[in-house]
């Protein structure tokens, strides 16, 4: 049968071979995979054999079709085949994301005599970095270079982006510095290497060096240089590379948009963040909203977050779990229980709630409004937590000072196989320190490097020594602080400084203080804290003398604020705060309460204030402290049985810690607090600290 009587398809008749080939070809690019079948069956029907040139366009079509394994099935019947044919073959493995079969494939050839061309090699370079092999992409490099194909421009593009995703970016340097030309794909994927491991300074400097070589760029060399700018929040070379969009007219693509947005957002530039997203409607996608409202959670105006997240159900654009995390995490910087329940449910309708984002943030979210076990309940929701969400779990046991519940759970965290970071420690030693776990946390402490691997940083040596202030142990703290590599930050200082303060170490104290000074002049607590070591010794013209200082200076003492959350709305109080359009029921409650905790056993600790004045004064003083006044409001303002949830900005002090353990018992409610270290748990005349806090 000759070749025109086989070729008789659909109609058409085919000359030769050659426009039978560019028939398939056509059915390959436009992915006419029922065509390309069809014609293939009419070939066999006819019985018409198969030259090996129809054979190579019909492997080639199948494999950019997605039907690989018809290709492999023809591949295995060929009684002859070529470069071409292994070519295909292993291009088609890779194309199809089957790259073990890529990687045996590129074996057959080698044993079949076959010397590889850039493209076989390209595929197989690109199988070495999604399975994670770079012995055999170090092994396919060596063979370039005894081939000569190491220079060519597929094979050393793919190199390098071979060794930017395997972390080792000398080697993805060197292939690119070697390569004797590159093309706008190799360079995009220099600066993205770069941008991806961390290194974004050297991202732009290719970017420059790029536009000083004359290379044409576009929308996704552009994107990558302004996703290495949000990285590094350089706005400045941000507003060059807008420019250049301008110039170019890529304003419209909205993966620059999104980029732009992005870098603004990341930079701090709200307004110039704003703008880009406004001007053009197309921007106005899922990934440049969340990335406005990222930077409005990021710069604490969460009230134009939220704005922008009931904006986008009229634009029709559906929120993500980027865009729930962001907001659920806002809310558990504000403690802002009542929208984070909000966002919860929404992201339960939407069938978001299981994403591992959304779960970690909700962990933190509930735990840091004081709802423990909800917090608990959602970790335990997650099907495979990963260290992250592990870390959360220990950063709201931290925070509520349960430090034995912090160490179990670090225990199961280690048992699941999972690896400790250096955060998962900093939340055990928070946790040992406020539950009085010393030797827990020390133990913890040393094994850090010697089990895990970890070189404790500044803030670990800072919780030590917290550790050790807070049991009394200043000795011990002393001689930590002496022996460290590293001087102790301010953290560590104000913690031996408060510990000293606590149990009446006056030349310690004075020693931390200077120190804490030099290290930040600026800082008021020093002075403070100082001022309250004199008077706990009743040096009362030191604590003058350290008074006067700070009222001739500039600097000014964070006054003390509580509030809490009713009615959809925040209430905030000061210390003797008459402002409250309620004040006259608010404070007939305020005496109530202390008549009936003074009958359940309450005595006031007057000398916890650091003034010269007579306990009739003292002791009115701390009936009027900001805590206990938004207690009052609660207790006439929220129904019976719920748990009243008072937040604070300094440290609880020890009357009112006594006095609201009292207040829990007569009053038949949970009360809890969250000053500006820790959760306090009170009800029954108890608190879950212990007094230990």
């Amino acid at each position: 049968m000759n070749f025109q009587q086989a070729c008789r398809f659909g109609g058409y008749m085919f000359k030769d071979s050659t426009s039978l080939a560019q028939t398939i070809q056509t059915y390959a690019r436009t992915k006419q995979l029922h065509r390309g079948k069809e014609l293939h069956a009419q070939l066999l029907r006819n019985e018409y054999p198969l030259c090996i040139f129809l054979a190579n366009h019909l492997l080639n079509m199948y494999s950019k079709c997605g039907e690989v394994d018809y290709a492999l099935k023809l591949f295995d019947t060929m009684r002859q085949r070529n470069l071409v044919s292994w070519t295909a073959m292993i291009t088609g493995f890779s194309q199809n994301l089957r790259f073990s079969e890529t990687l045996e494939t590129f074996s057959q050839m080698r044993v079949a005599g076959e010397k590889p061309t850039q493209f076989a090699f390209a595929s197989v370079i690109r199988a070495c970095v999604f399975l994670g092999s770079i012995e055999i992409g170090r092994m396919m490099h060596s063979l370039t270079l005894k081939l000569g194909l190491a220079c060519e421009l597929f094979v050393g593009s793919n190199l390098a982006d071979m060794y930017w995703k395997c972390g080792v970016t000398v080697d993805a340097c060197k292939v690119f510095e070697e390569m004797p030309f590159k093309d706008a794909v190799s360079w995009t994927s220099m600066i993205d290497g770069y941008a991806k491991s961390g290194d974004s300074e050297a991202a732009l400097l290719t970017y420059k060096k790029m536009i000083v070589d004359g290379i044409v760029i576009d929308q996704h060399v552009l994107c990558t240089a302004l996703n290495a700018c949000s990285a590094l929040k350089d706005c400045k070379f941000g507003k060059c590379l807008h420019s250049t969009v301008l110039k170019l007219g890529l304003q419209t693509e909205v993966s620059v948009g999104n980029a732009l947005t992005d870098m603004y957002a990341k930079a701090g530039d709200m307004e110039s963040a704003s703008d880009v997203f406004r001007i053009d409607s197309e921007c106005r996608n899922i990934v440049s909203s969340t990335s406005l409202i990222n930077g409005y959670v990021e710069m604490d105006e969460i009230e134009k977050a939220f704005s922008l997240f009931v904006d986008l159900h009229s634009w029709g654009v559906e929120p993500n779990e980027f865009t729930f995390s962001s907001l659920i995490k806002a809310c558990a910087n504000q403690a802002a229980l009542d929208q984070g329940i909000q966002l919860h449910t929404q992201a339960i309708k939407l069938n978001l709630d299981r994403h591992p984002f959304i779960s970690t943030v909700l962990v933190d979210m509930y735990g840091k409004c004081g709802l423990l076990d909800d917090s608990t309940q959602v970790f335990h929701e997650i099907a495979n937590p990963n260290e992250v969400a592990w870390n959360s779990l220990l950063g709201v046991l931290a925070l509520h000072g349960l430090g034995k519940e912090a160490s179990e759970t670090f225990n199961r965290m280690v048992q699941r196989g999972v690896k400790p970071n250096a955060i998962t420690f900093i939340s055990l030693l928070i946790g040992c320190s406020h539950a009085g776990l010393v030797k827990d946390g020390l133990n913890y402490f040393y094994s850090m490097e010697k089990t895990y691997g970890i070189v404790p940083r500044d803030e670990h040596y800072s919780c030590v020594i917290d550790l050790l202030g807070r049991a009394g142990r200043l000795k011990e703290a002393e001689e930590f602080i002496n022996s460290m590599p590293i001087q102790p930050n301010a953290f560590g200082w104000c913690s031996f400084l408060g510990a000293c303060r606590i149990h009446g170490d006056k030349e310690r104290g004075k020693l931390a203080a200077e120190k804490l000074m030099h290290l930040e002049p600026e800082n008021i607590g020093a002075h403070i804290l100082l001022s309250n070591i004199y008077a706990k010794e009743q040096q009362w013209e030191d604590v003058r003398g350290v008074r006067k200082m700070l009222r001739d200076g500039t600097m000014k003492k964070l006054p003390g604020y509580s509030w809490v959350d009713v009615g959809n709305k925040t209430h905030i109080f000061g210390a003797e705060d008459w402002s409250h359009p309620r004040k006259k029921e608010i404070y007939e409650k305020l005496d109530t309460l202390l008549d009936q905790i003074k009958k359940a056993g309450y005595d006031p600790q007057t000398d916890s204030i650091p003034h010269d004045m007579d306990d009739t004064e003292k002791e009115k003083v701390l009936h009027h402290h900001s805590e206990r006044i938004a207690i009052a409001f609660a207790l006439i303002s929220m129904p019976a049985g719920k748990p009243i949830i008072v937040k604070k900005n300094i440290r609880v002090c020890l009357d009112c810690h006594s006095a609201i353990k009292c207040i829990s018992k007569v009053v038949g409610r949970k009360i809890i607090v969250r000053d500006n270290s820790r959760f306090h748990h009170f009800a029954g005349g108890q608190c879950s600290c212990g007094d230990y806090w």
